[in-house]
């Protein structure tokens, strides 16, 4: 029996030894960002759960800790993930250096040239999303002024702005209104102290929706909209159906939007709705094809026709928006995926752009 019992250890530590791993190192957000962070993690634990790999985290507490973590996880792992625009050029820099280790960056574009057989990128069309919640913060706003918060002003946090401030644009438009938008960066992702405080001093400026795409920071703007409703109702821990009911009785509340992840859960009532970026998806697909052998280096984009962006359920606050609004949105969504009408994804397509014609069939 004892040596029946050895043979098995040995066996289980053969077996381990040739586990197929993967190492995630995050960004400075770090995991419990509860937004792209966490979201990579996600489905990166899905899949490997699935597939019986290894998996661990290698948390970033500043640019400096990009490369050296890389290359920590490529001499451990089989498969690497860099998060965050901003890991860029560390990404690129060690896969070169490891052509046996397969390597995947999000929100991440390939430098051109730079473009190897062991590096998966995938970047998404933040402004597919961001136009929806952008439609969305136009129709309920009861002052006619919305928020926008912004970490560091990157490409994809930039394109969330585009989208959103098109949606916007495109409500103001179609139903005769005059919304104006405040905009603002905390300059970093993980300080939700600064994300709190630049929410707070749009809301003193009257904006009573605010759609933050900050990473961390944004829990502070989520925190700061559920403390002015809060105010409103007169409870200091109002429950969702205090807010509801609030709502319907006075027709006014203060709202954050989300991002990346489904982040309504976070305050019940006063999240209206987020936009959401499958980066989770993309994580889970990614670990997948590396296990099953056909991963191939790339970059892929994710859009609306891909299921790579969209709008959460909005569970909690659903029933107060007017349902016609929300007719309309399943008009526009079918037309964005159709590509029947574009939506901006630079500075310039914002300035240019300009309301197609749309006809709503009721």
């Amino acid at each position: 029996m004892k040596k029946l019992f050895v043979v098995f250890l040995v066996a289980a530590v053969v077996l381990s030894a040739f586990a197929f791993k993967v190492i995630m190192v995050t960004d400075t957000g770090g995991l419990g960002d509860k937004s792209f962070n966490d979201g990579t993690w996600h489905g990166i634990v899905k899949a490997a759960k699935e597939v019986g790999a290894d998996y661990e985290v290698i948390q970033s507490y500043e640019q400096a800790d990009y490369i050296p973590n890389l290359s920590k996880a490529a001499k451990e792992a089989d498969m690497v993930f860099a998060v965050g625009f901003m890991m860029t050029d560390a990404l690129f820099k060690v896969a070169a250096q490891y052509p046996n280790t397969k390597f995947v960056g999000i929100d991440i574009v390939p430098p051109e040239g730079k473009e190897l057989p062991n590096v998966l990128t995938f970047t998404f069309k933040e402004q597919e999303a961001a136009f929806l919640v952008g439609y969305v913060a136009a129709a309920m706003t009861k002052t006619g002024i919305v928020g926008f918060v912004g970490g560091i002003p990157i490409p994809p946090v930039e394109r969330f702005r585009y989208g959103f401030e098109a949606g916007v644009k495109m409500f103001a438009k179609l139903h005769g209104k005059d919304i104006k938008i405040l905009r603002g960066y905390t300059q970093e992702f993980s300080d939700p102290k600064k994300g709190k405080d630049l929410a707070m001093s749009q809301f003193a400026e009257g904006a009573d929706v605010i759609f933050h795409a900050s990473g961390a920071c944004g829990n502070g703007v989520i925190e700061a909209a559920k403390e002015k409703f809060a105010a409103l109702v007169g409870k200091a821990n109002p429950t969702l159906e205090d807010f509801i009911n609030y709502y319907y009785e006075h027709g006014k509340g203060f709202f954050a939007i989300g991002v990346d992840a489904d982040q309504d859960y976070m305050a019940p009532g006063a999240v209206l709705t987020s936009a959401m970026k499958r980066v989770d998806m993309a994580a889970y697909y990614a670990v997948k094809w590396a296990y099953e052998g056909t991963f191939k280096g790339g970059h892929m984009v994710l859009g609306l026709a891909q299921e790579g962006v969209g709008m959460s359920p909005m569970r909690y606050t659903k029933g107060l928006v007017p349902t016609r609004v929300l007719a309309e949105l399943l008009l526009i969504e079918k037309l964005i995926k159709e590509g029947k009408f574009v939506i901006p994804d630079s500075q310039e397509a914002l300035d240019s752009f300009k309301v197609p014609p749309i006809k709503f069939p009721f």
